[in-house]
């Protein structure tokens, strides 16, 4: 089939959509990427399809293993898929204003990188007021769930200006994210 030379640039540019599509999500199909056409190998005699070659005379085909056959190798748990599982809550954009989750670098407040578990105000690197350093508190989950609902109720006379999370499911999600830090 013959193209005039002003087809051409037609034709790539009604294909050029579909090439990236493909391109973008991986190719075509398993199926269509386990389909091959067959080829003439060396001695002009066409291979099958998929890849297989052609056994030497007097040889033994050897039968191509399929999927099913092909034990798979069992998933083991590892760390990051654990803390991978708690993502940040939208409850924590209140914290964020505030807070750092990277390891020493505070904001207006401290860090919140491993603080779940310490005792509050203990965290280096922070200036905390008098009030917090002499709280007694632990930021485990039902210190910071009491802190976290009133922070100048349970810790009087805290630098912490923020009024609180009054919601439950909101303040369980941000120990839990705080867990994961």
């Amino acid at each position: 089939m013959k193209f005039a030379p002003k087809s051409v640039p037609m034709l790539f540019g009604a294909l050029l959509p579909v090439l990236l599509a493909l391109a973008a999500c991986g190719g075509g199909s398993e199926d269509a990427e386990q389909a091959t056409v067959a080829t003439p190998d060396a001695t002009g005699t066409a291979a099958p399809a998929g890849g297989a070659e052609t056994p030497a005379p007097g040889e033994t085909p050897t039968p191509e293993a399929s999927p099913s056959e092909t034990p798979s190798p069992t998933p083991t748990p590892s760390a990051t898929a654990t803390t991978a599982a708690v993502t940040e809550p939208a409850a924590f954009a209140q914290c964020k204003a505030c807070h750092s989750v990277e390891p020493g670098k505070n904001g207006i407040g401290p860090s919140l990188a491993g603080v779940f578990g310490d005792r509050a105000g203990t965290q280096p690197g922070f200036e905390f007021s008098d009030a917090m350093k002499n709280s007694g508190l632990t930021l485990n989950q039902s210190g910071l769930d009491r802190y976290l609902a009133d922070p100048r109720g349970v810790v009087p006379g805290t630098k912490m200006a923020f009024g609180g999370v009054k919601d439950a499911a909101a303040r369980q999600a941000i120990i839990n994210y705080l867990k994961t830090l």
